[in-house]
Parts: structure tokens; sequence; C-alpha cells
């Protein structure tokens, strides 16, 4: 999975790909282990209830939103992070535009077998 490709990350050069509507990804860097990856949300936006069994923490760079992580709900802003553990059901609303900046281990191989 790893390549001398992915050592560096040229923000002006890659381009978003759509997760759903209204959140957009790119992905930073990674390799089997660890992945990193930066999140653009339009207000409004819902990313729904999911789960997957990677260990993920997201760092909140800009917005405000509305994080359900199993039954705990929290509003969080720029500056706040959170931690999703394995298999847990979590889903994100944007209160206002955002980004993120959101780790996985081990790499989301779904997000690379997309491109």
């Amino acid at each position: 999975m790893y390549s001398e490709d992915n050592i560096y990350f040229n923000d002006q050069e890659a381009g978003w790909e759509k997760m759903w509507e209204g959140i957009q990804r790119k992905i930073i860097g990674y390799d089997e282990r660890l992945m990193l990856v930066k999140v653009r949300f339009d207000r409004g936006t819902v990313a729904p209830t999911h789960h997957h069994p990677h260990s993920q923490a997201a760092f909140i760079v800009k917005g405000r939103f509305e994080v359900i992580i199993g039954e705990e709900k929290r509003i969080l802003s720029a500056g706040d992070g959170f931690y999703i553990p394995p298999d847990t059901e979590h889903s994100v609303v944007a209160l206002e535009d955002g980004l993120v900046i959101d780790s996985f281990s081990p790499s989301r191989e779904d997000f690379i077998r997309e491109k």
C-alpha cells in the first residue's frame, strides 16, 4: 500500500473526492497502519450513522459540529477533537461550513480502492 509517491502531500495539486453529498475528502498520507485525511463539510450536511473496524481520531480545524459517538452527543468547535473506538456507531452534523482532519488506524483501504 505504501509507495514513495505518498511521502509528500501538496494541497494545491490534490483534488477533492466526494464522500457523501456536501462532504469531500483529500487523503493526505498513509501506509498500511495509519491514514490522515482532510475532510470538508458544507453547512447542514449530515454524515450518516456508520461504523468501521478502524480507530479514528479527529481534529476540527474550522466550523462547529454536532458529533454523536455511540449514545453521546456533543457540540464541538474549531480546536476541539474526538476519538471513535473501532466498530462504534457515529455520525456528524455540520452546523457551519467546516474542515476536519481525520486519522485512521489501520488505513481505510476502502478509501484507496474508491479512487
